[in-house]
């Protein structure tokens, strides 16, 4: 594997490794992303460890990355029926990309966000003092998709196809990448075409691309909705990427511990709710974003597949939010045959479980 494919993730990381030191070093100013939500509507019953219904709620911050949409719907969820009030706190939703997000996250100007293993791994191996502590994707969601009728049925069928990505970098470049290894080949071996405005979709159905890299509750999702069969492959059972789920940084972790383990039991607990009855979760996506209201069949088979996400074989056996300990392990040492880990960094350092809920 060329570390030359890798360079420009690493460069992204880099860059937010250096945006995390200067926010360390001007005191916040400026920093702070705007509100993207409201408050959360409240509750004064309490629970056990919460802050009890005298008591001034713990405020979070809570970064949910990209935009407000159905992926977020167990947060939406949460915040309406009251249960993070309930648990003591006052939630505040935010939303920025992994770029912006994970240095805040690093230097506690937002207390919760989402990130994975290919962004976690490097960003602490450069210094980022962030951990993972619950899963929210069991599975990974980055995939690549293609037309049934393409003929594609296995990695190997990749070879001198055309392939679309947005660009060289992120999640989707690294799981292309683990991808077509299992099968012997290099990003040498296929025709690779950047789509930038994140259109690679549009040019699988137009013909202008054999497959793409997207994810599994997106581009193939609207492509079945438009009519299309669509065969996608996953990376699951190649190489175990850490899913997207909560992470906080270290001093956060220290000074509102118990805050972030009640925030993460309440997001469970709608996570839950929204398996047992996806309506739920579609409510209370389109009550936070209204606009989702004019696609609510389309957003209902966008939930749908999200919530197929959530749980893995480590999330079957143990519960949702579950950490699948032995992927983080050999997602190091996958991304470091890629030159993405600067400096050697173990699963203890990067996740803890002690923030999530006993099961009985």
């Amino acid at each position: 594997m060329s570390s030359l494919r890798s360079r420009p993730v690493l460069i992204l990381v880099l860059f937010a490794a250096t945006v995390f030191a200067a926010a360390c070093t001007d005191g916040g100013s400026g920093s702070t992303p705007s509100v993207a939500a409201s408050p959360s509507a409240g509750s004064s019953s309490a629970v056990p460890g919460s802050a009890g219904p005298s008591a001034a709620p713990t405020p979070l911050v809570v970064g949910l990355g990209y935009i407000p949409s159905v992926q977020f719907a167990q947060f939406y969820l949460a915040q309406q029926r009251g249960y993070y009030a309930e648990a003591g706190l006052s939630v505040e939703f935010q939303n920025k990309i992994d770029l912006d997000l994970i240095p805040l996250v690093g230097k506690g100007a937002i207390d919760i966000g989402i990130g994975d293993g290919t962004s976690v791994i490097p960003a602490a191996s450069n210094d980022i003092p962030i951990q993972y502590v619950a899963t929210i994707y069991g599975k990974f969601p980055n995939i690549v998709f293609a037309k049934t009728s393409s003929g594609i049925t296995t990695a190997t069928d990749l070879k001198g196809r055309k392939i679309g990505v947005p660009g060289p970098y992120g999640s989707g470049w690294i799981m292309l990448q683990a991808l077509l290894a299992s099968a012997g080949l290099t990003t040498d071996d296929v025709q690779i075409l950047e789509y930038p405005e994140f259109n690679q979709r549009q040019a699988v159905q137009q013909g202008a691309v054999d497959a793409a890299t997207g994810f599994v509750n997106n581009e193939p999702v609207q492509m079945e909705l438009d009519g299309e069969a669509v065969t996608i492959l996953t990376i699951d059972d190649i190489t175990p990427f850490p899913g997207p789920g909560l992470i906080a940084g270290t001093s956060t972790l220290e000074t509102k511990h118990d805050a972030i383990a009640a925030f993460v039991a309440a997001t469970l607990r709608a996570m839950e709710e929204i398996k047992a009855d996806p309506t739920v979760g579609l409510d209370a996506a389109i009550v936070a974003v209204p606009e989702l209201a004019s696609q609510r069949e389309a957003q209902a088979a966008v939930l749908a597949a999200t919530i197929a996400t959530w749980s893995g074989p480590v999330q079957d056996a143990n519960g949702l939010g579950a950490i699948d300990r032995d992927g983080w392990t050999k997602s190091i040492a996958y991304l470091t045959t890629l030159d993405l880990v600067k400096n050697p960094v173990t699963t203890d350092q990067l996740v803890t479980e002690d923030l999530l809920p006993a099961r009985d």
